[in-house]
């Protein structure tokens, strides 16, 4: 005999019930989040919790009640994940843009010290900015660029090849590799 449930799932809007199926069917959602919509959906549909986790690819009960809990407290938002421990999250919505906003523009060359943008340079800006970042880690920043569709290696490619502004004595020169057409091929 199983126990009756303690928090029954809530009657689904027609919104959120597109949504989930929606969330179940799409082969570009992560696992966890297409898991958590099949498990609401079989509880909506009438199956019981231990059901549920198994049509979701799931084993625990528990995890689907907990699920259900949630999703009649917070709604669509108990697909995602919550924070999984370790420390706390230091660079929310607000931090993570300022990130992008340090990478979107151009870096100048005299107060940067750089004419393109590398994870260091990027981070002394941000930490010595007003209003910037002063605790602010190299892999913060990449994970930041990551989530926001940027990969490194691409955005390394604004420099001209073969050609660097060197410091002399007399001030900056622009110097000219004359091999660089036979180093490409």
């Amino acid at each position: 005999m199983t126990r009756r449930q303690k928090d029954p799932l809530r009657p689904l809007t027609t919104d959120e019930r597109g949504e989930l199926e929606r969330v179940s069917r799409a082969g570009n959602e992560r696992a966890d989040r297409v898991a958590h919509a099949k498990a609401l959906l079989a509880v909506a549909d009438g199956a019981r919790l231990d059901d549920a986790a198994r049509a979701a690819g799931r084993r625990s009960r528990r995890a689907v009640a907990h699920l259900v809990g949630r999703f009649n407290r917070v709604g669509l938002a108990a697909l995602d994940r919550k924070h999984g421990g370790g420390p706390t999250i230091r660079y929310g919505a607000a931090e993570q843009e300022r990130i992008l906003q340090e990478f979107r523009r151009a870096p100048e060359r005299e107060c940067d010290g750089t004419a393109t943008w590398s994870l260091t340079t990027l981070q002394r800006a941000l930490r010595e900015a007003p209003g910037g970042l002063p605790q602010v880690s190299t892999w913060t920043i990449l994970w930041v660029l990551w989530n926001a569709g940027y990969t490194w290696q691409e955005s390394r490619t604004w420099c001209k090849t073969g050609t660097v502004v060197r410091k002399r004595k007399a001030g900056t020169v622009e110097v000219t590799d004359p091999d660089t057409t036979p180093k490409k091929t």
